[in-house]
């Protein structure tokens, strides 16, 4: 496999790459347990799904950017490693599904010629930045969030503050406070502000969906923009230092927060961020540049179709640029296949600037298109069958993968959104034209498909007849975004067998457009009628007693229904085996070590005092310590071996805290680092076990 590692100009990026195939062959050699190569290859986006022997591949792709080449590599690989598929997710990045684990290295060198990274795009770590599709193009917004955004994804990927973190950590900008980009449910949010003529953001903290939703808390009413990173790098430090690690379900920062108070949570990341090297980063944002597409246009078409202007009233976004527009494309269920993805490239490179991006509704925003080249880009768009009319409309619908390849679903998330897509698009097409509707749908508790924050949302769920289960839909009404870093979550109504899902849809719409008042939205209507109004009125749907054979079998498949769930891999795993932790403890040395010779100063702190949190945990691995968290480790360390203040002159908690009390210089870290051999050479004499 030598021909792919010389096309890599990225030193860095090369090492990752050739790291990931040393990890699969130690793997395969049984060098490394399961539960560690899991971790190890979840950080660089490597993901089990649900068929045994192949992998899911998560491209990470920053606010969801993307360029004509990129799409078009992308495309590529898919048909050479995977299925010939882009699926694209609620966090704007791409997926690529049933690609065999021993050509991992080899796709993701193939992304890197075109500077496309798997490099945390899952695991315990900062995940993909995601970004409002209008940014820099938004006539509401106070400035382009776009290099601010682009700055904090470049600062935190490879960062070693985030690369093992007790949960995974997400964050989002919204380029007004129309917040389309969903701040508070987010562990860190920020929508641009304007205050005394300088640049900042007004910042949510602690958000976040799954089975346990939980709006942020705004901490900012305004933080400079020079701020932003060096606060953000302290609440995950402070999240890494002292998140829970044990109980996945609890490992959230929201879950932080709430168990030790927003105040007391704060003031320790006021205590962190005083210890950085820098308390302020300057980022440099130019204004985007407007370059001639390619098309020259001769003749403009002339479309007398009513589709082409129902087209233009749901597609097209006027942007702050005069005389230049965002058109959306809806992508059904967010797979676009390899064939079309390389039409689309070409169409791209015709009409827009190449600033074009994936949505976290799953579909695609081509931006900075000319006025009078809109024919053309319809005429060529209808030509892929990329014309349906209702971008972020109510047949927009989001849906996660479900059970067709993730290991946690319980139904098919899309094989319903297909049907209720056709269902709205066929019965109610005016529903098009006339409403913000949004909605969503999600194969489990986990929220993937953002099901808690939708106007109408379903979750995939099971019931029982008879001693037999058959999938089911959970119906949640009443979500959605409020505006300004806040928003309401989904009431859950009650529990339908799945195939009388579409019904319910239809009764839910025919009754808000016969009783509805004075122009009502769906929001108002459904505050004015109230939960229980909708539960009386569907309950008749959730009996089980009649159940069909047809009930039994799942949407979009031939096969009677079996709830089969596996081993959710979100959110990495819980590493305990001493001799593992040792060995993380001497690379994690290994990697301070190589930083000190890079002039990486800060970055050589933290790797060395992750290696002695790590051969610390070894020690207290097999005792009755508590270790739930880095900073219970640190605290039970001294009472379970007080020898070591005696032999070496100073606690293990003043020892390695010191990061917190002394900045990053060159002489403080080069003499941390130094003082971690010893650290980890007196542990392992104590664990009596020999380093490998």
């Amino acid at each position: 496999m030598k021909s792919f590692r010389t096309e890599i100009e990225n030193p860095i990026v090369e090492k990752d790459i050739l790291d990931l195939e040393q990890k699969i062959h130690d793997f395969h050699n049984n060098n490394i347990d399961e539960e560690k190569f899991r971790s190890l290859r979840l950080a660089r986006g490597v993901y089990g799904q649900r068929q045994q022997g192949v992998q899911m591949i998560r491209i990470k792709l920053p606010l969801g950017k993307f360029t004509a080449q990129q799409l078009l590599r992308m495309a590529e690989v898919s048909d050479e490693f995977a299925s010939g598929n882009l699926h694209i997710t609620t966090r704007q990045d791409i997926q690529l599904h049933y690609v065999p684990l021993d050509r991992t290295p080899e796709l993701w060198a193939t992304l890197e010629r075109d500077k496309i990274t798997l490099r945390e795009a899952c695991g315990n770590t900062v995940r993909n930045v995601t970004a409002s599709v209008y940014a820099g193009v938004d006539p509401k917004e106070a400035f382009d969030l776009t290099p601010y955004a682009q700055a904090f994804f470049e600062y935190f990927l490879r960062n070693p503050v985030c690369q093992e973190m007790g949960r995974k950590f997400k964050v989002a900008f919204s380029s007004s406070s129309d917040d389309q980009a969903l701040t508070f449910i987010h562990d860190l949010g920020f929508i641009p502000r304007i205050k005394d003529g300088k640049r900042g953001f007004r910042v949510l903290l602690g958000g976040g969906i799954g089975s346990q939703p939980l709006g942020g808390n705004e901490v900012f009413d305004f933080l400079e923009a020079d701020r932003v990173i060096p606060f953000s790098e302290a609440v995950i430090r402070v999240f890494d230092r002292h998140g829970e690690r044990n109980r996945r379900n609890k490992a959230r920062l929201k879950f932080l927060i709430k168990e030790i108070g927003l105040d007391t949570f704060l003031q320790w990341v006021s205590t962190e961020e005083k210890s950085l090297i820098h308390t302020s980063i300057n980022i440099e944002a130019p204004e985007r540049e407007l370059k001639e597409p390619l098309y020259k246009e001769g003749k403009i078409p002339t479309i007398d179709d009513p589709a082409f202007e129902d087209w233009k009233k749901t597609n097209l976004y006027a942007q702050k640029q005069e005389g230049y527009f965002a058109v959306g494309i809806p992508i059904i269920v967010g797979d676009i296949d390899s064939k079309k993805a390389r039409q689309l490239a070409k169409i791209v490179l015709q009409y827009t600037k190449d600033d074009n991006r994936f949505s976290y509704g799953q579909s695609i925003l081509l931006r900075d298109v000319k006025e009078e080249h809109i024919p053309a880009l319809y005429l060529a768009l209808k030509a892929l069958e990329f014309d349906r009319v209702g971008f972020q409309r109510i047949n927009d619908i989001v849906a996660c993968p479900g059970t067709d390849t993730c290991n946690l679903g319980i139904a098919s998330s899309t094989g319903l959104a297909k049907v209720l897509q056709r269902v709205i698009e066929k019965e109610y097409p005016e529903l098009i034209q006339k409403h913000q509707i949004d909605i969503k749908i999600s194969g489990c508790m986990n929220a993937c498909g953002q099901h808690t924050l939708a106007h109408i949302g379903f979750q995939g769920m099971t019931v029982k007849s008879d001693g037999k289960i058959a999938p089911a839909t959970q119906i949640l009404l009443g979500g959605g975004v409020l505006g300004n870093g806040t928003g309401r979550f989904a009431d859950k109504v009650l529990k339908v067998p799945s195939k009388r899902t579409p019904d319910v849809l239809r009764w839910i719409l025919d009754n808000f457009e016969s009783h509805r008042q004075n122009n009502e939205d769906f929001f108002t209507y459904y505050d004015r009628k109230t939960k229980d109004y909708y539960y009386q009125n569907l309950k008749h749907f959730s009996d089980v007693d009649q159940l069909t054979a047809d009930d039994f079998i799942d949407w979009g498949v031939k096969e009677k229904y079996e709830k089969a769930i596996g081993i959710g891999e979100c959110a990495g795993v819980t590493i305990d085996l001493v001799q593992t932790l040792l060995y993380d403890a001497e690379e994690a040395l290994g990697w301070a070590q190589e930083a000190i010779q890079e002039n990486r100063f800060s970055d050589a702190t933290y790797h060395a005092y992750n290696a002695r949190l790590r051969a610390a945990k070894a020690i207290l691995t097999k005792g009755n310590a508590k270790i739930n968290s880095q900073a219970s480790i640190i605290d039970a360390f001294d009472p379970e071996y007080p020898e070591y203040l005696q032999e070496n002159g100073l606690t293990f908690k003043e020892d390695i805290l010191k990061i917190q009390k002394e900045k990053p210089t060159a002489p403080f870290s080069k003499k941390y680092v130094e003082q971690t051999q010893p650290l980890l050479l007196w542990i392992e004499n104590h664990c009596h076990v020999k380093s490998e």
